[in-house]
């Protein structure tokens, strides 16, 4: 059992705490237990493509956040675990579990994730992009597009077409356990305000974030690091 902080508020204060059941995945031999593990994620690039089109087009933004994502992924190989602490019944002790659907940490866990996600999706109808393999999109008849963005467990839906997206959240919602968010405001430690014509992104809280897995928030900023190195060369080369 792992138990950590489960979500941050843009604030920084602690929103919710989280226990999971996890899997010795690095006990797991390749070729017996697991096969490919690649997952795809959004791209950095595809995400601001995706938010400066949908300022362009005046389109708002819908986010969706899926439950214990990792727990929908089926296992096609056969994977043995212990039992879990005070899981045991009295004479049952030595027994073990097989998983029929992944649990966290297993070396294939969020790439059977997605591919349960993507084949939902494509159930609905939607194309996935050739390009990056974690944005959908659909047409409608009456030529009415929606876009969908997926990042883990993160989803991000826009569209011209608003009955498409309450069609969309509902198949979803028949497939998974899910919150919707909207409106979007936070994604990937990222603070998004959507406005009338605009868009504007607050990259603090990312940053302290990084600041903070690096050991840099006590560090002193320096404005003009560049100017000070062109100054040394320019006195070094006199």
């Amino acid at each position: 059992w792992v138990n950590r902080v489960n979500k941050v508020v843009l604030d920084g204060s602690i929103a919710r705490f989280k226990t999971w059941l996890v899997g010795k995945g690095y006990t797991q031999i390749y070729g017996l237990d697991y096969g490919d593990t690649f997952s795809s994620v959004a791209k950095m690039t595809s995400i601001c493509l995706f938010l400066a089109m949908t300022t362009i087009r005046h389109w708002s933004l819908h986010k969706l956040d899926i439950k214990n994502a990792f727990l929908n992924g089926e296992l096609h190989e056969e994977v043995y675990m212990d039992q879990p602490l005070d899981f045991t019944t009295s004479g049952d002790s030595h027994l073990v579990c097989r998983l029929p659907r992944s649990i966290y940490s297993l070396k294939k866990s969020p790439r059977t994730w997605f591919g349960r996600f993507s084949s939902t999706l494509i159930e609905f109808s939607m194309t996935q992009c050739e390009v990056d393999h974690s944005i959908f999109f659909l047409q409608s008849f009456f030529g009415l597009c929606t876009y969908l963005v997926v990042y883990v467990d993160d989803i991000v839906i826009t569209s011209d077409d608003f009955d498409g997206i309450c069609h969309l959240k509902s198949h979803l919602y028949s497939q998974f356990q899910m919150k919707d968010l909207n409106p979007l405001k936070y994604f990937l430690g990222i603070e998004v305000a959507q406005f009338a014509s605009s868009i504007s992104i607050f990259y603090q809280k990312y940053t302290l974030d990084i600041l903070t897995k690096s050991g840099m928030v006590d560090c002193c900023p320096s404005v003009d690091f560049v100017a000070s190195v062109q100054e040394s060369t320019c006195n070094s080369d006199e």
